[in-house]
């Protein structure tokens, strides 16, 4: 694979062989950024997991403590119109919103959430936003009768995490301009979530890796208690 000079300069800072605190990957991570915008900030975990069992599944919600720098338009699908709205629902509505998805092929969002009983007419719609990610959930907290709750946590900063079929993990925690402190306490906070969240019956240790980068930049590989 090509790397650019930027890239390979970033990776001679980093010693591969080496696992950092969080604190000292949090300030590398930060040192190796090889673009000029604000990037990401990305965590990559690899389970001692198998996915295809059901009793293995790894996934969860959890607001961060300071948000990861993405502002999510957010789509409520609610009777709760007013409650919707003050929570700083980018589009609120019933039944007429997915007729606009039908007929108009429309995604301009990147979160639906709805009230428990506009679940039946979304349900209809699984084909359709099943395999976009976007059909709201209870495990996610995308369907709640507390929709103006469920609202202000994804505005938050709320994301989810979960374990894809080849038992990796990939959640985005900050921005490059972060200040280290807040970085931290997001990614201490994602490790506590996602090691509380072990299955029972997985024996020896859960974290095969745990690594942090930029958009585009070298992985740093870190620990931390629990690990």
């Amino acid at each position: 694979m090509f790397r650019g000079k930027k890239y390979k300069a970033a990776a001679e800072k980093v010693d591969a062989n080496k696992l950092y605190t969080i604190e000292e990957a949090v300030k590398l991570v930060k040192e190796t950024n090889v673009v000029k915008f604000d990037a990401t900030i990305d965590v990559s975990f690899r389970l001692n997991v198998d996915p295809k069992q059901a009793d293995q599944q790894v996934r969860g919600t959890l607001v961060l403590p300071h948000g990861n720098g993405k502002t999510k338009k957010v789509l409520a699908i609610t009777d709760k119109v007013e409650d919707a709205t003050n929570a700083g629902a980018d589009f609120v509505g019933g039944k007429e919103m997915l007729e606009k998805i039908q007929k108009e092929n429309w995604f301009d969002y990147d979160v639906i959430v709805a009230t428990p009983n506009m679940m039946g007419e979304i349900g209809k719609m699984g084909r359709l936003l099943g395999p976009k990610g976007l059909m709201p959930n209870p495990k996610t907290g995308t369907v709640s009768p507390n929709i103006a709750q469920a609202i202000k946590e994804i505005k938050a900063g709320k994301v989810e995490y979960r374990v894809d079929k080849e038992a990796n993990m990939h959640v985005s925690i900050a921005r490059v301009s972060f200040e280290d402190e807040k970085i931290v306490e997001n990614l201490q906070a994602l490790c506590e979530a996602v090691l509380k969240a072990k299955p029972a019956v997985v024996k020896g240790n859960y974290f095969k890796t745990a690594v942090i980068h930029t958009t585009m930049g070298p992985s740093i590989n870190f620990t931390f208690q629990g690990r």
